[in-house]
């Protein structure tokens, strides 16, 4: 049976490969026909006429599908192709993904940004890394989360550089979030200064401003390195920082638990502010 198979194929093969110009009607038709026998009556021959998906496993054929959408001339279907390859959660995925930060569309790179979390750390951040300097403030924003998500120490530095010289605040707010992520104590000093507004070479305006402080604030918490608690303590005690920076100050003081910072946490206590006298409460009671 194998060798009627094998003779039907090479039939089929030398019918459908000969140019046109030699082939009779009854020829095609005869090509066309052992195509469709070997189709019915040997299901295996299928594979020779185009089986290279079946020697992928589901998870890749379901990548493959993803990253043909890439091609799409539509940017909604880009943007859904790298939502569905993000959400399988598999490095393959994300690493198909990775040439999409290089697509036109800003809103199309923040979403490739976002499907590459699965990869390792190290090969996430050094893919993210270069779009740090993207004209779009958009995607740097988002390029900082995203490497605040790897948690790789790699990208310190440059996030680093970002919170210290970019012009948009919003932008550098993300960094000093990314940096508060990653826990590295590298950044410590730059979130002081950028606490006191000592590193914007450009000064944010308003909530802007207000939001960056926070930001830096919150992230020397997560950082929790005693260097940073002067800076802390000095944001807590200045009556002319908006309250919720001054909040932000003395809950990241009860993270660190320096036992220095209490005098400033009990002063906190009387403000007129219940909602600075009440974090200031809970800051003390976490370092006891």
């Amino acid at each position: 049976m194998r060798w009627l198979h094998e003779s039907i194929l090479d039939e089929a093969r030398f019918s459908i490969k000969m140019p046109m110009r030699f082939l009779s009607t009854s020829a095609l038709r005869k090509g066309w026909l052992v195509v469709l026998v070997c189709l019915i009556f040997f299901p295996g021959a299928s594979a020779t006429f185009g089986q290279a998906n079946d020697r992928l496993t589901p998870v890749q054929q379901r990548i493959e599908v993803q990253r043909r959408r890439l091609s799409s001339s539509e940017v909604e279907e880009r943007r859904d192709a790298l939502m569905k390859l993000g959400a399988m959660r598999h490095p393959d995925a994300s690493r198909a993904a990775i040439s999409a930060l290089n697509d036109p569309e800003p809103s199309v790179r923040v979403t490739a940004a976002h499907a590459i979390e699965a990869l390792p750390a190290s090969e996430a951040a050094s893919a993210l890394l270069p779009l740090l300097k993207d004209k779009q403030e958009l995607v740097r924003r988002e390029i900082a989360h995203a490497l605040g998500a790897t948690r790789s120490r790699s990208a310190v530095p440059q996030l680093i550089e970002i919170l210290t010289n970019d012009k948009e605040a919003a932008v550098r707010a993300a960094a000093a979030m990314a940096l508060g992520r990653i826990g590295d104590e590298a950044a410590v000093v730059p979130l002081v200064e950028t606490l006191s507004g000592a590193s914007a070479k450009k000064k944010s305006k308003g909530s802007d401003n207000e939001f960056l402080m926070r930001a830096a604030a919150q992230s020397l918490g997560e950082i929790r390195s005693r260097a940073g608690v002067a800076g802390l303590i000095a944001t807590l005690n200045n009556d002319t920082n908006p309250i919720d920076v001054r909040r932000a100050a003395a809950t990241a003081l009860g993270s660190i638990g320096d036992i220095t910072a209490a005098p400033a946490l009990k002063a906190a206590i009387a403000s007129n502010d219940p909602y600075l006298s009440q974090t200031a409460q809970e800051a003390l009671r976490r370092m006891h």
